[in-house]
């Protein structure tokens, strides 16, 4: 299926006299990008489909027929299902993506779900093999950031704190998130929707950041302080005892607590 999409816009390119550098510049694209379709590398984003047939003059069904979004839905059926099994069988989920792979070769999709499924701190090196495959075939940025972002974890637990940072000084700085200014923009149900998940997406970084803090007291011998940032956290997790969804936050409770039960011993 992906050779057929590859080969149907090599063909039309060469009966054109056009070449790759030229067909990306109309389209807006990199050139390796078409390099990566005509070798079946890569496929096309979903939202370039209209914007090729409309270059070379044909519509979206004589360019891909119905194999862009046949693969494109089964890519994310595989998803899906391996999603199930991430927390509580991370082996299976493996398992569901790597055959998916072999169905679909060095997909990005399904390479960057993967990664979620590495154990990169037993395992960095994989994790590192992994990332940097993915960086290599993805036209996507958010895939990119993310690769990046596994990269440098597996770095950091080789200790490489070098390399860790330089994968993390490739991802952008943003102040703001998608679903943030869809939160300020839209109305009704979409407005809530993204609110919502945005609260809770932010929740967890201010925890996570909290922890951080109280890693970075004790390490500079202020145990005092860390139990202080830490018991700060518990609070926040209390203030939103009710919700169903801070069941999903016992294991920053319990980290928390232990945290605190350490640290007051140590200062004893």
């Amino acid at each position: 299926m992906d050779i057929l999409i590859g080969d149907k816009i090599k063909e039309l390119r060469k009966s054109r006299g056009i070449t790759q550098e030229q067909l990306a510049e109309a389209i807006g694209i990199s050139f390796q990008a078409v390099s990566k379709w005509e070798n079946h590398i890569a496929l096309p984003d979903i939202t370039l489909v209209p914007a090729l047939a409309n270059y070379f003059g044909i519509t979206c069904d004589e360019l891909f027929g119905m194999n862009l979004m046949e693969t494109k839905a089964q890519i994310e059926a595989i998803c899906a299902e391996a999603v199930k099994y991430r927390e509580s069988n991370p082996e299976k989920s493996r398992m569901i993506l790597e055959k998916g792979l072999k169905q679909y070769p060095d997909n990005d999709i399904l390479l960057n779900n993967l990664l979620y499924v590495m154990d990169y701190s037993n395992n960095p090196d994989k994790t590192i093999e992994l990332a940097n495959r993915l960086l290599d075939k993805t036209d996507s940025s958010e895939v990119r950031y993310d690769a990046l972002r596994f990269l440098a974890y597996a770095y950091n637990c080789k200790g490489d704190i070098v390399a860790s940072v330089a994968a993390l000084e490739q991802i952008p700085e943003i102040y703001f998130t998608k679903l943030s200014e869809l939160a300020f923009v839209q109305t009704g149900k979409e407005k809530y929707d993204a609110a919502e998940k945005q609260k809770w997406i932010s929740f967890e970084m201010l925890l996570q950041m909290m922890q951080q803090l109280a890693e970075c007291y004790e390490s500079n011998g202020q145990n005092e302080t860390a139990i202080h940032e830490t018991e700060r956290g518990l609070k926040l997790i209390s203030a939103l005892e009710g919700d169903p969804k801070i069941d999903l936050f016992t294991t920053y409770r319990d980290y928390f607590k232990h945290q605190i039960k350490r640290l007051q011993q140590a200062s004893q």
